[in-house]
């Protein structure tokens, strides 16, 4: 390996923008070992089927149909 390496002839990467982002998500432990059940059948590494499940979601315009209760509702 050089000491030294040229970068004045570099390009920038064209596909950067498409690159993934790491963030932080908590999901239940039941989602998870879904996933990871799924992965073992297809061989598709389960962080790529969730990717790739709320992909399919945004590109459909898919909503979840959850109805939120207020806190002050449930004690009632």
């Amino acid at each position: 390996m050089k000491k030294e390496y040229d970068f004045s002839k570099a390009r920038h990467n064209p596909y950067a923008a498409r690159l993934k982002r790491a963030v932080t998500i908590r999901l239940d432990e039941s989602t998870i070992t879904y996933f990871k059940d799924l992965a073992t059948d297809t061989g598709i590494a389960y962080q790529t089927l969730i990717n790739s499940y709320l992909r399919d979601c945004a590109e459909s315009k898919r909503r979840p149909s959850v109805k939120w209760v207020a806190k002050s509702e449930r004690m009632a």
